[in-house]
C-alpha cells in the first residue's frame, strides 16, 4: 500500500508539470499578446527637424519607450562632408514589428517597404494614441524620415534631411504620411515613409504642411 505522503507528492508532481508545460503553451501560442516594437513619437524635439542627429533622436525613442529593447529612429541621412550615408532601413532590425497596441505592422523589412500594415488607426504613439491626420485639428500626419520609399537615403546633391536632422531654420527634410492620406490618391500621397518634402526645417514649417516634427521608432531586438 502506497503511503498518502508519496502520493500526495506524486499528484504535486504531475500538477507542476502540467502547469509549466501549459505556461509554456500559451506563451508560444500564435495568438498571444505581442509587445511594442514599433511607434510613432508623441511629441517631437520642439526644434523643427533638429532632433540632435541620430543620436538624439535615438534617445528620444528609448526614453518615450521606455523599455528594455534598444529602439532606433527611422531616419536616414546624406552623405556630408565625406561622411557616408546612412539609410532608415538598416537602422531598425529585421522584425516583425507590433503597435501599442499589439497589432502586426509589419513582418520584415521587405513587407514594410511594400504592402504594410500601416494605417492611421495602427501608426499608434507610445501611449496607443492615434496620431491626427488628414482632416483632424491640427493635421499631425507628417512624419519625419529623410528617406525614399525602399527607406534608402537620399543622394547628397539636395538636402533631405534637414542636414542629417541638425538644422531648426533652412533645408527640408522627407516627410512620410502616417495616415497613408494625401492632397492626392497616389502613391506619394498614400505613402507612410516618402511623400513630400518640407517647406523647411523650422517647427512652424512643419506644421504649416501638416507636421509636428513626429517620428517613428522601430525596437531593433
Amino acid at each position: 500500500m502506497k503511503s498518502p505522503i508519496n502520493t500526495l507528492s506524486l499528484f504535486a508532481s504531475v500538477a507542476l508539470l502540467s502547469f509549466g508545460f501549459s505556461a509554456v503553451q500559451a506563451q508560444n501560442a500564435p495568438n498571444a499578446p505581442q509587445s511594442m516594437r514599433f511607434f510613432v513619437t508623441s511629441a517631437g524635439s520642439g526644434k523643427g527637424g533638429d532632433l540632435g542627429g541620430l543620436t538624439g533622436a535615438d534617445a528620444q525613442c528609448q526614453s518615450l519607450a521606455a523599455t528594455a529593447r534598444t529602439w532606433r529612429a527611422y531616419l536616414s541621412t546624406q552623405t556630408i562632408a565625406g561622411v557616408p550615408a546612412v539609410n532608415a532601413r538598416d537602422r531598425i532590425g529585421h522584425g516583425p514589428w507590433y503597435n501599442a497596441k499589439g497589432t502586426l505592422i509589419a513582418r520584415d523589412l521587405d513587407e514594410l517597404h511594400g504592402a504594410n500594415m500601416l494605417t492611421k488607426q495602427t501608426a499608434l504613439t507610445e501611449k496607443g494614441a492615434v496620431v491626427n491626420g488628414r482632416g483632424d485639428t491640427p493635421n499631425m500626419h507628417d512624419i519625419l524620415t529623410g528617406s525614399q520609399p525602399d527607406g534608402k537615403a537620399f543622394p547628397p546633391d539636395k538636402d533631405m534631411t534637414c542636414k542629417n536632422w541638425t538644422s531648426s531654420t533652412s533645408g527640408a527634410a522627407m516627410l512620410g504620411h502616417s495616415d497613408r492620406t494625401g492632397l492626392t490618391d497616389d502613391p506619394p500621397g498614400r505613402s507612410w515613409n516618402s511623400s513630400h518634402p518640407s517647406r523647411d526645417c523650422s517647427q512652424d514649417g512643419l506644421k504649416s504642411t501638416g507636421g509636428a516634427g513626429l517620428f517613428y521608432c522601430f525596437a531593433t531586438n
